[in-house]
């Protein structure tokens, strides 16, 4: 991409921000993928969704081979990302079938 065609990025202060999630339930049909990011505190039986994503399973795949490359990057800067059972043993990650 030239400097003529180039794509200028804009962050809001509100979303460069951040949500902070520690559960991301993802489902797909045939022609998406969502991803919703949740919220568990300890205690609270209720797990409030704080943002849903949808994307093409094209962009996807793009997003999977990113945060692996990334993923790479971080471990070998910083040392083997450590994977331990989370409380009630809910995984960090659920993928509960194929209907979005």
């Amino acid at each position: 991409m030239n400097e003529k065609n180039q794509l200028q990025i804009e962050l809001s202060a509100e979303v460069a921000e951040g949500i902070y999630s520690n559960l991301a339930v993802i489902s797909h049909s045939s022609s998406e993928f969502v991803v919703d990011f949740i919220r568990i505190m300890p205690g609270i039986p209720k797990a409030p969704v704080k943002s849903r994503i949808v994307l093409t399973p094209e962009h996807a795949k793009r997003l999977m081979f990113a945060l692996q490359e990334n993923i790479i990057k971080y471990e070998k800067q910083f040392g083997n990302i450590r994977i331990t059972e989370p409380e009630n043993n809910i995984p960090p990650f659920m993928t509960p079938g194929g209907e979005a």
